[in-house]
């Protein structure tokens, strides 16, 4: 294969979620990825501890999923799914049908996390609205909540800096629950904290003052990730359950990031045990290899939008171009083939004590305030500098990066969450080269 030539000028591309300046001064460019490992232009090798933004859980390249895009690609190129269908977006949404909770079964694809928020949040509307209840119309998110860029998901959401710019457009009938990270109660806690599962009845203070009959949804990550890795405490998960129910709210749980073996589980509901009305995947679907997303409603949501319709009309006015796009149905399939066939989420449930282990073993190093974790993911918060705000992680991220390891940051928090493909020797790597960047970080 020949090699591509080397870009000289970076302007043209306006670069998501980064400080463009910054990075065009010094840029880090990734030219080819393998297993869990990164290749850049200039031919080093990167351990992959992020998979990739969370998303490349079965690890990258992988010949199965290849083949079935290439395929896939010289046989039906794209399809319509308006008015039309093809047989991979209903084999696709089957696979996933059967790994989702029971009764959430009914799917709807979309082409990333960003769109699956809005879409689930459009669906619990419209669920109300179909049985007759259309005045429920308020959504409730979480502080430090992170549902993606669309208008919906940054209005739930709980990121002041995705909010900000944009605060005078945002959705009038959104209120948030307080987040749940409280480190004079859960530092260093191991898996779920013991304390903070009474912050979920702050729902019922926020029923009382806008009424149940106006709320249509709740909407929150079971274990917040893009905010710095917040894992809920132990029960606080079930009262919110316990709370909608009672008062007839949605609730939807944003697992892009927790869907598909990150918890050593197909989704977080089923770590926890509670199970949502609506869930929103993403990202590990199927690999990320081609943009997708999803969003599974339960059958009592679907069937009660869909049977509410006149007969040879549209139930639910919503969907994409690129809804069960061909190539990324053939690319779903495969990585959940993947996933069943190799055994990953239980491979992931076997190797989190050890990646515990390895994360709270910073306890006590350099600038080290915080370790959390839960399933094969973890969160390092650090002690920011006077008047820079982040630059600390953001020193640390390079460094690492330069030392051939390839971590998340946000703020002053580090973020792991490496592919389920990872050996116990890649995740000493990964944290041991972390611990050696603290020592040398100012």
């Amino acid at each position: 294969m020949t090699s591509r030539p080397v870009i000289d000028d970076l302007s043209s591309f306006w670069m998501p979620f980064t400080a463009n300046r910054q990075f065009k001064a010094a840029p880090r460019l990734l030219e080819s990825a393998k297993g869990m490992y990164y290749r850049t232009t200039d031919g080093r090798e990167v351990l992959d501890g992020s998979a990739g933004l969370w998303c490349v859980n079965a690890g990258h390249a992988r010949e199965e999923i290849v083949a079935a895009i290439a395929q896939q690609a010289g046989t039906l190129d794209f399809a319509p799914t308006f008015q039309m269908g093809h047989p991979l977006a209903f084999e696709a949404a089957q696979k996933i049908a059967e790994i989702m909770p029971a009764g959430l079964d009914r799917v709807f694809f979309t082409n990333s996390g960003s769109e699956s928020v809005d879409t689930a949040l459009k669906i619990a509307l419209a669920y109300h609205r179909a049985r007759g209840e259309g005045q429920r119309t308020k959504l409730i998110g979480r502080e430090r909540g992170y549902h993606g860029v669309g208008f919906g998901g940054i209005s739930v959401g709980g990121i002041a800096p995705n909010r900000k710019a944009f605060s005078g457009q945002l959705l009038p009938a959104v209120d948030h629950l307080p987040h749940t990270h409280n480190l004079e109660h859960n530092a260093f806690s191991k898996g779920q904290p013991a304390w903070g599962a009474h912050l979920a009845e702050d729902l019922e203070r926020i029923v009382a003052l806008h009424d149940a009959s106006t709320i249509a949804a709740v909407i929150v990550e079971p274990v917040a990730g893009s905010t710095g890795v917040l894992i809920p405490p132990q029960g606080y998960l079930q009262r919110l359950r316990e709370i909608c129910t009672k008062h007839g709210i949605l609730l939807i749980f944003d697992e892009v990031i927790t869907g598909f073996g990150r918890l050593g589980k197909a989704t977080a509901s089923e770590y926890f045990g509670v199970t949502p009305d609506i869930i929103t995947m993403a990202k590990a679907i199927n690999n990320a290899a081609v943009p997708m997303g999803g969003v599974a409603a339960s059958r009592t949501v679907h069937d009660t939008i869909v049977n509410s319709g006149a007969q040879g009309a549209i139930e639910l006015f919503h969907g994409y171009t690129y809804s069960a796009h061909p190539l990324a149905a053939a690319a779903a399939i495969a990585t959940q083939d993947l996933y069943r066939s190799e055994g990953l989420f239980e491979r992931a449930d076997a190797l989190a004590p050890k990646f515990e282990a390895a994360a709270h073993a910073l306890r006590g190093e350099k600038h080290v305030k915080d370790v959390r974790n839960l399933g094969l993911v973890a969160g390092v918060e650090l002690d920011s500098r006077d008047g820079a705000p982040g630059a600390r992680a953001y020193e640390v991220f390079v460094k690492c990066f330069e030392a051939g390891v390839l971590i998340r940051f946000t703020g002053d928090i580090l973020a792991f969450s490496p592919p389920l493909i990872v050996t116990e020797e890649e995740i000493a790597r990964l944290f041991g080269t972390v611990r050696d960047v603290l020592a040398t970080v100012q």
